[in-house]
C-alpha cells in the first residue's frame, strides 16, 4: 500500500520576488522569461540593484512548489532537497513542515554554507525572470534520498532544473531507478527553456525509456522539438510519456494520451505574475490523479489552481485559496 501520493526531488530555494519595469530588468542585465544560474558575486550585484525595493519571501523551488500544492489540497507528499545550516535553511524546512510535507531535512543536520535563493523579477506584463543562486542545493546528492519512501509512493517526480547539477541529476536518476523497480509511476517537468538549451542530456536521462507523466509549457515544447508547429510538437512529445500535459497559458491545457488529445480550457483570470504557474498546475494535477480522478478532471483542477496563482503576486497560494479551489472542484465533479 502506498504511503505517499507524491515523492519529489528538486532544488530547495527561497524565493525573493520583486516588481520591476522592463527598463530596470534590462539595466540589471537579467534575461527576460528565463531562469539564469548566478554565482555569489552576481547575487551580490543583483541584491545591490534591488536594495530598498519591497520583496516577498516564500519557500520556492519548482518541485517544492508542486509538492506543497499537492499537500495543501489534501495529498501526502515527501520532498528530498538540500539546504544549509542558516536562517534561510531553517525557514525552508519549517515551511515544508507547516504545509504538511515530509522531508529528509527533518532527519539530518544541514551542512554549513548558504541556502539557495531565487531572485524573481516580475515585469508589468506578468512575466517572471529568475536569477538563481544554488548555494547548498548545488551539492544535492543521493544521501538526500529515502529509498523506502520512494518505493512506497504512487508517483516519483523529478524537477528538470536538476539537469544542471551533476550530483543532483545523479540523485534524481538513482531515485528513478528505485521507483521504477518498485513499480512507482515516473513524472518529470521540463522546467525551463534554458534547461533544454543547455542541459538537454540530463533531461534526456530523466525521460529515459519513457515516463508516466510529463509536464511542459508550449514554449518549452517548442524548444524541445525545434518547431512551432503544434501538430509536430504533440506528435513528438507524446512519445516521451504515457500522459503529457502541454500547458498553453490562456489557451488552457492539452492532455496527450494514447494518440488522443483532450483540450481543457484555462481559468478566466487576469495574470499579474506567472511565477509558479507550471508548478501549481503539476501539483494540482498529480493530487487529482492520485485520488482517482481522470486526467481531464485533473487538468481542470490544474488549470484552476494555476489561474488562481497567476492572478496574484507570489508562487504559492494560502490555505483559504486552496479551500476555494477544492470547493470548485467538488462542484465541477458534480
Amino acid at each position: 500500500m502506498s504511503h505517499y501520493d507524491l515523492y519529489a526531488i528538486g532544488n530547495a530555494l527561497v524565493d525573493s520576488e520583486y516588481e520591476v519595469s522592463d527598463a530596470q530588468l534590462q539595466a540589471m542585465g537579467v534575461e527576460k522569461r528565463h531562469m539564469t544560474l548566478i554565482d555569489a558575486e552576481r547575487r551580490a550585484a543583483l541584491l545591490a540593484a534591488v536594495h530598498g525595493m519591497h520583496a516577498r519571501r516564500t519557500g520556492g523551488g519548482s518541485a517544492g512548489n508542486t509538492v506543497v500544492a499537492l499537500a495543501q489540497l489534501g495529498g501526502k507528499g515527501f520532498y528530498s532537497c538540500r539546504v544549509a545550516d542558516d536562517e534561510l535553511g531553517a525557514f525552508y524546512r519549517e515551511d515544508l513542515v507547516a504545509n504538511g510535507v515530509a522531508t529528509n531535512l527533518t532527519h539530518t543536520k544541514p551542512p554549513e554554507g548558504q541556502t539557495g535563493i531565487c531572485m524573481v523579477m516580475v515585469t508589468p506584463d506578468a512575466e517572471r525572470s529568475m536569477s538563481t543562486f544554488l548555494g547548498a542545493t548545488a551539492e544535492l546528492d543521493a544521501l538526500s534520498l529515502h529509498a523506502k519512501d520512494i518505493a512506497r509512493s504512487k508517483i516519483y517526480y523529478m524537477e528538470g532544473y536538476l539537469a544542471a547539477s551533476p550530483t543532483g541529476l545523479d540523485a534524481a536518476l538513482q531515485g528513478r531507478a528505485i521507483a521504477k523497480e518498485a513499480g512507482v509511476a515516473l513524472a518529470v517537468t521540463l522546467s525551463d527553456m534554458s534547461m533544454i538549451n543547455f542541459c538537454r542530456p540530463g533531461l534526456d536521462a530523466m525521460v529515459g525509456d519513457g515516463l508516466d507523466y510529463l509536464f511542459c509549457n508550449e514554449e518549452e515544447a517548442q524548444t524541445w522539438c525545434g518547431s512551432q508547429d503544434l501538430a509536430t510538437i504533440t506528435a513528438t512529445v507524446s512519445k516521451l510519456a504515457r500522459v503529457v500535459c502541454l500547458t498553453r497559458s490562456a489557451k488552457g491545457c492539452l492532455v496527450l494520451e494514447g494518440g488522443q488529445q483532450t483540450e481543457v480550457p484555462a481559468a478566466q483570470v487576469k495574470a499579474v505574475d506567472t511565477n509558479g504557474a507550471g508548478d501549481m498546475f503539476a501539483g494540482a494535477f498529480l493530487y487529482a490523479v492520485t485520488q482517482g480522478h481522470s486526467h481531464a478532471q485533473a487538468a481542470w483542477l490544474g488549470n484552476q489552481a494555476a489561474g488562481r496563482v497567476v492572478s496574484q503576486y507570489g508562487n504559492r497560494l494560502n490555505a483559504a485559496a486552496m479551500a476555494d479551489i477544492q470547493k470548485a472542484f467538488t462542484h465541477y465533479l458534480g
